[in-house]
């Protein structure tokens, strides 16, 4: 309904409300990114600003239904479907999404709802508010409720989540102070009956509202500000809900970190980027702090209480390789923020000597291999300073091909557990997984690579906690797909378990960032953080000890390996697995994009001329964006990097990356390693950019932290290689 009073004042007033009530319904979209794991925001945006265009034009309802609907069905399309738009097998697999998920909605599955239906409620969602807040800025002149809970909403995600609201709230401020004056002297201007026409020439009265508003808002920033004068009630309201509801150590939405209750893994945790302790070595490379042997269906434990063994510092006998495999004499110190307490001495593989500064008695369990001190020592150290030395190893492959397939009694026992009802589909897909792999380490290799190969996805976000009837490794391996470190090392050793190979779960912490390059002799500084707490596997290879694997997607393995070109693998054993895989369909990124949309409505009927006209034109803009579309994420997303300078956006300019080689005929191969592959384009170009864009990358992505200071070198050079790329 539109009011006398909306008819009555000039055109451009309605414009400057409903423009400022999208503005303030876009600060509710912005954060979606920051706390969900939607990819492709500015489709929603997009969207958003389509749909208020529309309805701030006031053509006739059911022409605006029908343009509206089709730009739903249209991005609907973009985001999630194959087919022709409006073919019939493009009806047939909307009609079964939605009849699905709609099953699924009405027994309260909410957990099964598509991501496609998903994004169309919230598609939906947009288009209704699209009227609402026309009817709030516009005909009703009541916008204070809106803004009021804008400012809430804003505020209750900057205190309780990821996201940064610094600029929103300060955009927020501006924006609702000028509608809420334009507002109030619209409202009084209909309350005294006077008449707008006046105002067409007088328009110069909303400058200086907008002058006192941008005046009061430079103040308020630059002003000096009282420290906080009541205590942050955050931290209070923080530690009193940890864990509320889950009184077994559940898996709710977690911290990232190193923690001692692996009973009940899953679910979705948040990124802590805090500072743990600081590593000098020469090296880079994994920190251990303790390995469990009893996988029980939902997470690990030990099959023992801790049996320790009193240790000499300067003598430690703790071994995870035999006296066979190579070393190199090495030496590490680790200097401790404070800021984490871990009652466990963290070390790398084949640590001999612990030099604390005091007279510390250490104790050794050898079931799980965690170094602690006594109860007499003085443990302050654990939260200072260490040193230590340590034989770094380096495994040679074809040594390990040639290794005995047959385990000590006391190995084979402990390191082969599985639970009594493990589906047997795990030890199916396992031997599938092998199948042309002849020996233990090829075997190892192959499950390790698996993943990456499978269209498993690295996340820490809507990670599903499995059901109480639900094995964990059952449910990553065959139902979502999609996990961290927990999921795919725990997945790793049960699948070589089936197989009868010894296997076992390590904790610790990746070698973390390097935050300063050694010269000469000088050793490199690497800061590691909560976010590097890390699981991956060590498989057991007799004569040889304990051997670690990294299976977590877009992780490299640190352990040294090499090949001895002296040392023949047997007659029948097979060379490592690099043969062809069975084909599999292209991913998204490298499908054939190259059709023209406007080909997608060809099986589409016309009815009516404004039908006609609107579909026409939403065709004839879709295909100018289709056709241009690469072209214009190159721009924004460069635009994004130059300004955000976050990890976010690096990572989305990587996958961009990959998608143009693709498109350019440089496509990634199957079981190629993003350092291999980086190594071909260079070779291509006859230059070292992609593997420093890729370096940056992998560290990226598991830290989840970025480097401002070199962002900029970052930026110019995925640009520049894009460039030479597409010309």
């Amino acid at each position: 309904m539109i009011s006398a009073s909306e008819n009555q004042r000039p055109f451009i007033y309605n414009v400057i409300m409903y423009v400022a009530g999208l503005i303030l319904f876009l600060e509710w979209l912005y954060p979606v990114k920051d706390i969900t794991d939607t990819s492709n925001l500015i489709v929603f945006i997009l969207y958003a600003v389509f749909c208020f265009f529309i309805t701030l034009m006031q053509i006739k309802w059911w022409a605006s239904f029908l343009i509206k609907g089709a730009g739903l069905l249209y991005a609907i399309n973009e985001l999630y479907f194959e087919e022709f738009l409006f073919s019939k097998e493009w009806f047939y697999h909307l009609i079964v999404e939605v009849s699905t998920n709609l099953t699924a909605l009405v027994s309260q599955d909410w957990y099964n709802l598509s991501p496609m239906f998903r994004s169309l409620l919230f598609l939906l969602l947009i288009w209704l508010m699209s009227y609402l807040i026309y009817y709030w800025f516009v005909a009703m002149n009541r916008i204070f409720l809106f803004v009021m809970l804008t400012f809430v909403y804003i505020a209750v995600l900057d205190t309780f989540t990821v996201f940064n609201a610094d600029t929103a709230i300060i955009r927020i401020f501006i924006i609702a102070f000028v509608a809420l004056g334009i507002a109030n002297f619209l409202r009084e201007m209909d309350q005294e009956s006077i008449r707008f026409l006046w105002m067409k020439k007088a328009a110069v009265w909303v400058f200086p509202l907008i002058s006192v508003v941008l005046l009061s808002t430079l103040i308020g920033y630059a002003a000096p500000k009282l420290e906080p004068q009541w205590p942050d009630p955050v931290p209070f309201i923080k530690s009193t809900a940890e864990g509320a509801g889950n009184e077994d150590g559940g898996t709710g939405f977690q911290k990232v970190g190193y923690g001692e209750n692996d009973t009940q893994l899953g679910g979705s945790f948040i990124q802590d980027q805090t500072p743990v302790f600081y590593a000098t070595a020469t090296e880079e490379h994994y920190w251990r702090i303790e390995t469990k042997d009893v996988y029980t269906g939902k997470g690990w434990i030990n099959s023992t209480e801790p049996q320790y063994v009193e240790q000499d510092p300067g003598n430690i006998s703790l071994e995870t390789f035999n006296d066979s495999v190579e070393t190199e004499e090495l030496s590490a110190k680790l200097e401790f923020t404070g800021n984490v307490q871990i009652p466990k001495v963290i070390y790398p593989y084949g640590i001999n000597q612990l030099n604390t500064g005091t007279d510390v008695t250490l104790l050794l369990d050898q079931l799980s291999e965690e170094l602690v001190p006594d109860e007499n020592s003085d443990t302050n150290f654990l939260s200072k300073t260490y040193s230590m030395k340590y034989d770094n190893p380096s495994f040679e492959i074809n040594s390990l091909r040639n290794a005995s397939a047959t385990d000590p009694e006391m190995i084979n026992e402990v390191y082969t557990q599985l639970p009594e009802n493990l589906p047997a589909r795990i030890g199916e897909l396992a031997q599938e997984i092998t199948v042309e792999a002849g020996n233990r380490y090829d075997k190892a290799a192959a499950i390790e690579t698996y993943f990456g190969r499978n269209g498993y996805v690295y996340n820490t976000n809507n990670v599903p906690v499995p059901a109480e009837d639900q094995d964990y490794v059952d449910q990553f391996l065959f139902e979502s797909k999609v996990g961290y470190c927990d999921n795919y090392s725990t997945s790793m050793v049960v699948l070589l378990r089936t197989l009868d190979i010894p296997a076992r779960w390590v904790k610790g912490f990746t070698s973390g960032e390097q935050v300063v390059r050694g010269s000469g002799e000088e050793p490199d500084v690497f800061e590691v953080r909560n976010a590097n707490a890390h699981s991956w596997v060590e498989v057991y290879f007799p004569g040889k000890g304990w051997v670690p694997f990294e299976p977590t997607q877009g992780f490299s393995n640190l352990a040294d390996f090499q090949v001895d070109v002296d040392v023949d693998v047997e007659d029948n054993e097979t060379p490592p697995p690099v043969q062809e895989e069975k084909e599999k369909p292209k991913p998204e990124e490298e499908k054939d994009t190259t059709e023209p949309a406007a080909s997608k409505n060809e099986n589409m009927e016309i009815n009516g001329w404004y039908i006609a006209i609107g579909v026409i034109a939403i065709v004839l803009l879709a295909w100018l964006i289709y056709f241009m579309r690469y072209r214009i994420q190159f721009y924004l997303i460069g635009m994004r990097l130059s300004s955000n300078k976050d990890e976010k956006t690096y990572q989305e300019a990587y996958h961009f990356l990959l998608k143009i080689l693709a498109r350019r005929g440089l496509p990634k191969e199957s079981g190629q390693t993003l350092r291999e592959y980086a190594k071909r384009i260079d070779m291509r170009f006859e230059s070292q950019t992609m593997r420093r864009l890729t370096n940056s990358y992998e560290r990226i992505l598991y830290t989840n932290g970025n480097n401002t200071g070199d962002m900029d070198n970052l930026t110019q050079l995925w640009k520049n290689l894009i460039k030479r790329v597409r010309s």
